[in-house]
């Protein structure tokens, strides 16, 4: 995927979950956050940032954050990049082989999934989850606790013993890790939970990707750990 009208800042400040303070060109700017993740360890003060200017004229912000540097590894933030991205990949047959419906945001039971696929004669549901944060080439996910993702692991193990198959993408939104793990300082119910749910049938994936200052893409699969 690729961005538009993209400008470096320098990050000053997060006053909540969804708006920052940001330096461009000498002037602090009021930017809209595309996460509502904590990003304790990325979004701190002089941290490089960049942001795409909005289209919309008539937005109280001018700018989105999309994607900060820890170190010099470019990590993007923006948590609607990963259906996109996963969307792209599927339209390149990278997943599948024999693609005949992608329907995004589908119901099932009380959840309703990022996407829905008929593919190689099966019938498929798929839930991407996009992870910014990592330590020591480990990237992780939850970096709050997930409610929300709990109940999703629960009704796709539901889906796999109706004769779905299921399938949880982790994409993690930079280059550079090595294994992916679920976080279980953070959320050790969501942890366990996704063990099930592997158990049950569910498919975990993850994949890194390419990081530029004006686009992303998943770039390879990355060995998943549960221990």
């Amino acid at each position: 995927m690729i961005y538009n009208n993209v400008v470096s800042g320098r990050f000053v400040s997060r006053p909540n979950r969804f708006i920052a303070i940001v330096d461009v060109d000498g002037a602090e700017q009021m930017c809209h956050v595309k996460n509502t993740g904590r990003c304790r360890e990325l979004l701190v003060p002089g941290a490089s940032v960049f942001l795409e200017v909005s289209s919309n004229p008539n937005r109280k912000t001018k700018y989105d954050l999309i994607s900060v540097y820890k170190g010099d590894n470019l990590i993007n933030i923006d948590s609607q990049a990963s259906n996109k991205v996963f969307n792209e990949w599927l339209n390149e047959n990278k997943l599948f082989n024999d693609i005949k419906l992608v329907k995004p945001e589908t119901k099932y039971g009380t959840s309703r999934f990022d996407f829905y696929i008929e593919a190689d004669g099966k019938k498929i549901f798929a839930e991407t989850k996009g992870v910014t944060l990592e330590e020591n080439g480990t990237a992780m996910f939850p970096d709050a606790p997930t409610e929300r993702g709990r109940k999703h692991l629960v009704e796709l193990s539901d889906s796999v013993r109706h004769g779905y198959d299921a399938y949880v993408v982790f994409i993690i939104q930079m280059s550079g890790v090595k294994v992916f793990k679920p976080n279980i300082r953070t959320d050790l119910t969501f942890a366990k939970d996704l063990k099930k749910a592997s158990e049950s049938g569910v498919k975990i994936i993850a994949f890194d990707s390419m990081v530029t200052e004006i686009s992303l893409k998943i770039n390879d699969y990355i060995p998943v750990l549960f221990d």
